[in-house]
């Protein structure tokens, strides 16, 4: 079988399946593991390099507030048709995620082969776990998803049980600084399972921008920042978007040092396996505890 992902947690999915040798195209995103898929022919492109702008441009590069993304990738369809996929997975959730349904279908409709093509659409932490079996059923390693889902159901239940009874802290996950964003879909469901009240976003919900007066009105006392697609790095060299905002200083968050700097590409905005690492990340983040393998520097670390 030939595979190819056109989204980096579908890819996520495939090497949590043990079918990396398998995929034969990527997208340029496409970064875990890293050693297994630097390999991997890359398909897709973007069109502006986001290292080179400001998060308020590329805000308006994909769409601004309508979030929209539509000329915001390029798809190689030349390189596609020469790998000859048997399995293509893509999604239609969002278009600033990955390259749009509507173009994967238009190549695949040029292909000279019997391409199936998966579109995953999870919004809630359990569509997370859902798409991990439906991607093994087509895969034909059903029993493996199913094992490996039960697993990562087991690590939720761990985090669960060692933070029950703790008091919540009420938290405002950050998913895009200029506008600011509040992180949906999952997300709140992982603070959630890590003891946390989630604020701002409901479970399964594609949010839109909030206000300044929106957060200072929450009293959050916890922040968490996750940019989508931001490594921690690039977050903390635009903290100013932040710090510079009226009455930052006097969020309960802030006053207590209470607000992280996360890896939101690795364990948040991609909804993969990987989220579940992120619900023990919260864990330590939240509460102190530890579930599964110790909280590094990389993953969180104060703001």
């Amino acid at each position: 079988m030939r595979i190819v992902s056109l989204l980096p947690a579908a890819t996520d999915i495939v090497a949590e399946l043990g079918l990396l040798g398998a995929l034969v195209g990527r997208t340029h995103e496409c970064d875990w593991p890293p050693e297994a898929v630097a390999s991997i022919p890359v398909v897709t492109g973007a069109r502006f390099t986001p290292d080179d702008l400001t998060s308020r441009e590329i805000s308006e590069a994909v769409g601004g507030s309508a979030h929209s993304g539509s000329s915001l990738y390029t798809l190689d369809t030349g390189a596609l048709a020469a790998l000859r996929p048997d399995v293509l997975l893509t999604q239609d959730l969002c278009a600033v995620c990955a390259v749009s349904y509507e173009k994967v279908s238009s190549a695949v409709r040029l292909l000279d082969a019997d391409t199936r093509v998966l579109s995953l659409e999870p919004r809630t932490l359990q569509d997370v776990l859902r798409c991990l079996v439906t991607v093994g059923d087509l895969l034909g390693v059903r029993e493996r998803a199913e094992r490996h889902t039960a697993e990562l159901s087991a690590r939720l239940a761990t985090v669960a049980r060692l933070t029950s009874g703790r008091p919540r802290p009420r938290v405002v996950a950050v998913e895009w600084l200029d506008p600011l964003w509040p992180a949906g879909h999952w997300v709140p469901e992982q603070i959630t399972h890590a003891g946390g009240e989630p604020l701002l976003a409901s479970p399964g919900e594609h949010t839109k921008p909030m206000t300044w007066d929106d957060v200072r009105a929450a009293h959050p006392d916890v922040v968490l920042v996750m940019p989508c697609g931001s490594a921690p790095e690039r977050t903390l060299r635009e903290s100013d978007l932040l710090t510079s905002l009226p009455g930052w200083s006097e969020l309960p968050a802030v006053r207590t040092g209470r607000v992280w700097v996360l890896d939101g590409p690795a364990y948040f905005n991609r909804p993969g396996p990987r989220v579940v690492r992120g619900v023990e990340v919260l864990a330590h983040v939240l509460h102190g505890v530890r579930a599964g393998e110790p909280v590094t520097a990389a993953e969180a670390r104060p703001f």
